[in-house]
């Protein structure tokens, strides 16, 4: 019992760290959080997976080049239509968003927009 107190504190930990990180970013965005961290199914080696939907300029490396963003995490950044066309697409990474991912920031209201789908 000891140890899944352990990992629901590791996680509260890493998820609130992404929440303060998500809300301190100088621009407009929503951040959403995917991957084990989200599902809970995280181990040790286990990175933070974060779509950052943003208008951000340039190719995906140059985005993020442009950002400031922790050790450990692994950030898909994102245009608010990029995001859209993936979701209408069935991307794998744009799905586990919309099914499992936890919104850290939400300055596009994406939120409501998949309560429309």
């Amino acid at each position: 019992m000891e140890i899944l107190k352990e990992r629901r504190a590791l996680r509260e930990k890493v998820v609130g760290g992404a929440k303060r990180w998500a809300s301190n970013l100088p621009f407009k965005s929503s951040v959403i959080l995917i991957g084990s961290y989200a599902r809970g199914d995280f181990n040790l080696w286990s990175d933070v997976d974060i779509v950052l939907i943003a208008e951000l300029q340039g190719n995906p490396l140059e985005r993020l080049k442009s950002i400031d963003y922790p050790p450990g995490y692994e950030v898909i950044p994102l245009t608010p239509k990029e995001f859209l066309t993936l979701l209408r697409k069935r991307n794998p990474i744009a799905v586990e968003a919309v099914s499992n991912g936890i919104i850290l920031r939400d300055d596009y209201n994406i939120k409501k927009l998949l309560n429309m789908r």
